[in-house]
């Protein structure tokens, strides 16, 4: 459920796969999953645009082992040095299939870092476009992805960010304010777990995600009781 509050071991349960990396492309067979993060220390530069509709993923670096290359050196690797594709390069070749008409754009399950061991669902998006470019020292892969609405996430063909250009995604700085000023707990009984973040005036009904004045935590429980009523 997107805006879902989940631990690292929660993410993994979820997804049935230990996401030890921050790409995963169709693991065990399921939905593609991507890791983000917008940390000032984040060790790749992803960026949401278009009123957080559009999410410009970077690519990931080689493994960093002893005596080895600098990652921040090297350009990514699509390849293995067996000549098997790397998660960049399952990415890239999906996303280049669908740009030639081959194939409906891949789903992919956002989960964005907000603090060590806490992820939030950002929900699904339709990755559509992919590229390399040279950042001043060495090539990277982009990867652009648009927002799924929620009413329509099962649907593999959706490439156009929502209409009006509202997302429910919420900006990580929203969400980093929130979480401060509830004190990572439900403001309607301090419930530590099955946390979301919510939408007070409802999206459905024109409520924004764009300031902390209109996102709270609620718990599951609370979330439920609420759904689309306004308080």
């Amino acid at each position: 459920m997107r805006g879902e509050i989940l631990s690292y071991f929660q993410m993994c349960q979820r997804e049935g796969s230990s996401l030890q990396r921050g790409m995963n492309y169709r693991p065990h067979g399921r939905t593609s999953v991507i890791l983000m993060s917008r940390h000032p220390n984040a060790p790749y530069r992803d960026e949401l645009q278009e009123n957080d509709t559009v999410l410009i993923y970077e690519g990931h670096d080689i493994a960093n082992r002893n005596n080895g290359p600098d990652p921040k050196a090297v350009d990514q690797p699509a390849t293995l040095p067996s000549g098997r594709l790397t998660e960049n390069g399952k990415f890239f070749r999906a996303a280049q299939e669908h740009r030639k008409g081959n194939r409906p754009p891949e789903r992919v399950r956002v989960y964005e870092k907000i603090r060590k061991g806490i992820w939030v669902d950002n929900g699904l998006f339709s990755l559509v476009d992919a590229w390399q470019e040279d950042d001043g020292t060495r090539k990277v892969f982009k990867f652009r992805l648009v927002a799924l609405p929620d009413e329509d996430e099962e649907r593999a063909d959706e490439v156009q960010p929502p209409e009006d250009g509202r997302s429910r995604v919420i900006p990580s700085h929203v969400k980093l304010e929130v979480w401060r000023r509830d004190g990572g707990k439900c403001v309607m009984c301090g419930a530590t777990d099955e946390l979301h973040f919510d939408h007070i005036v409802p999206y459905s009904r024109g409520g924004t995600s764009l300031t902390a004045e209109n996102v709270q935590l609620l718990c599951a429980r609370h979330n439920l009781q609420k759904k689309d009523r306004i308080q």
